[in-house]
């Protein structure tokens, strides 16, 4: 079976990994330290890859994009506009 998506939990040192494939069926799990992401996502063919939206992602989120050959989309909340109309 292929990985199609890859869900990414951030942290500060050990990152957790899940695969699936495209029946969604979980291919693989696996953490990860630091110094690895990059190397594993470098082996992988070009696939999905979703993570948190937080500070930490829109580091991470070029590095693996750029690694694995995947575009590149991140998620934001909108912004905020006035809390009432003036």
């Amino acid at each position: 079976m292929q990985i199609t998506t890859i869900g990414f939990d951030l942290a500060k040192h050990v990152f957790q990994i899940h695969g699936i494939d495209a029946n969604e069926a979980i291919v693989e799990k696996r953490r990860l330290r630091r110094g690895q992401v990059l190397s594993y996502f470098a082996k992988l063919p070009p696939c999905r890859v979703g993570m948190e939206a937080c500070a930490t992602a829109r580091c991470r989120a070029p590095e693996t994009s750029g690694a694995t050959g995947a575009s590149r989309r991140t998620d934001q909340d909108p912004p905020l506009g006035r809390s009432r109309p003036r």
